[in-house]
């Protein structure tokens, strides 16, 4: 069955207001801490935001920067954008300013909806920002700047749709580069819905009694999808949480809200299998899927995972620039160690370095297809011209394909690390590290743990002067974690007296892989 949307398109409608239109109006959406919220309230406060915004100067196409934890702000902030024809972009409240200054810059937002935690990181950079006119601060506090909450309260909750196209710009979802500076992936207003109608509906077969929780936080795609915008399509409920996630957070909240799905990543599954008697202390009956994405799941996770809980995992992959997953695992369908089969309404091949499409066994770079496809990556064109080729998608993913049509994963086509389901750039943990006054030389690879998870390992050649230990070992991770987002440390330290090169004086990593 061939998935079409009408031309005059708005996916805030698609995702929220249908909601009302179905008579939901009262029925619970959204849960946070101790309150919950119905449809009919986050529509009311959706419009308030969206009104407010128009006050600020947001027109249509005109990029508005998010910068929030999983919040109720962050979802009417979502809605609120896409309904009067703005471009959403999304990123980790925790990034260091250097990194909020680069992404003001790129995105040229004239709005900059940020929880006020991050206040002193935005006004650092202010006199750098040339493009930003508003800061608008979700959260009390003193500051000059628009007040989210005093703001929001005084506004209309009338707001008329943007009258968009299915094929306008409506959210840029960010993917690292080699570089280490993220781009854009640039989508469309039906974009997100396609992927709704293809995978949530007819692979998770997402329903109107699920609720829906998340280790991933609502900035990723991975989580706007499952743990947002999944549910909200067909009526469902989301329960979010501000707080890190941590093994015992997330067995935390699964008691209190029951829900039904639960979206996770190899490292938290691993996490959540380490703790002491978790079996005896918390009921996981409520779940009837847990899904995971991000990385490869190792097989013997998914075994440890299903003997401990009775519940099948389904692992799959998706991107940035196809806004999500395309290759999944099915409920009653779980091919361990595999990625699973192609999702209904997408194409996957794997080619070989001609383009040729090679034979069933063989490894080769994937290839996709289908109609949740980005336009392009935002100032990149020649990047996008090799991506976005025609209709097909061509991912960084080294695949093969079995007989019975399951995709098994190989590895990333260049040096990427992923980490806990995030992409990490080695180049830039690297010169990161060679800031450090102790480092004369180092290389960052990825290695596998105990459990068969990739985390990334550095090893350092000191200067002279300096000595190997543990508490220098900690100091180079903290002083990783102060430049960079935290999550970019290296997890493991090697102290070594030289690094191998190759023929040409580079840093020979290949020779560092095989030996660890």
């Amino acid at each position: 069955m061939k998935i079409e949307f009408p031309e005059k398109f708005n996916m805030a409608t698609y995702f929220l207001d249908n909601n009302i239109e179905a008579g939901r109006g009262d029925k619970v959406c959204l849960y946070y801490r101790n309150q919950t919220y119905t449809y009919q309230q986050i529509v009311n406060e959706t419009n308030q935001v969206g009104n407010v915004l128009l006050s600020l100067g947001v027109e249509m196409e005109s990029r508005v920067l998010m910068v929030l934890p999983d919040c109720p702000e962050f979802v009417t902030s979502w809605f609120a954008i896409a309904k009067i024809g703005g471009i959403i972009t999304m990123v980790n409240p925790l990034l260091p300013a250097s990194d909020y200054e680069y992404y003001l810059e790129y995105t040229r937002a004239k709005v900059a909806i940020i929880d006020i935690s991050t206040l002193d990181k935005f006004e650092s950079i202010l006199s750098n920002a040339r493009y930003l006119k508003h800061l608008f601060v979700v959260g009390w506090g003193n500051h000059s700047h628009s007040s989210y909450h005093e703001l929001v309260s005084k506004a209309s909750t009338v707001l008329e749709t943007a009258p968009t196209s299915k094929d306008d710009i409506a959210i840029w979802l960010f993917t690292s580069g080699s570089t280490g500076h993220p781009k854009a992936a640039v989508h469309f207003h039906h974009d997100l819905p396609y992927n709704t109608e293809c995978y949530a509906k007819q692979v998770l077969q997402i329903r109107e009694d699920d609720i829906c929780l998340g280790v991933p936080k609502l900035f990723f795609g991975y989580a706007t999808g499952t743990n947002l915008l999944f549910p909200f399509a067909v009526g469902g409920a989301s329960a979010i949480f501000s707080e890190r996630s941590t093994a015992e957070t997330m067995f935390e909240m699964i008691t209190k809200y029951r829900p039904s799905i639960l979206t996770s990543v190899p490292t938290m599954i691993n996490a959540m299998l380490q703790i002491e008697d978790a079996k005896k202390k918390y009921d996981l009956s409520s779940l009837r899927l847990c899904l995971s994405a991000g990385e490869a799941l190792p097989e013997e996770l998914y075994h440890r995972w299903t003997s401990a809980y009775n519940l099948e995992i389904l692992d799959g992959i998706g991107s940035a620039e196809m806004f999500h997953i395309y290759i999944s695992n099915y409920p009653g369908d779980v091919k361990p160690g595999s990625l699973g089969r192609v999702v209904p309404g997408y194409e996957a091949r794997i080619i070989n370095a001609d383009g040729v499409e090679v034979p069933t066994g063989e490894m080769g770079t994937l290839q996709v297809k289908g109609d949740s496809a980005a336009l392009c990556y935002w100032q990149a064109h020649e990047k996008s011209k090799v991506t976005f080729a025609g209709d097909w998608m061509t991912s960084n993913d080294q695949f093969r394909r079995d007989e019975n049509g399951y995709f098994w994963y190989c590895g990333r086509t260049d040096d990427m690390l992923k980490v806990g389901g995030i992409f990490v750039s080695p180049g830039e943990v690297e010169n990161c590290l060679l800031q450090h006054k102790a480092v004369a030389e180092c290389a960052v690879i990825g290695v596998r743990d105990e459990q068969n998870l990739i985390k990334s390992k550095a090893f350092i050649v000191l200067r002279s002067g300096f000595e190997a230990s543990g508490d220098l070992e900690k100091e180079l991770q903290e002083f990783v974690k102060q430049i960079l987002a935290p999550y970019k440390y290296p997890r493991m330290v090697e102290f070594v007296e030289d690094l191998p090169k190759n023929d040409r004086g580079k840093i020979d990593k290949k020779r560092l892989k095989q030996s660890n």
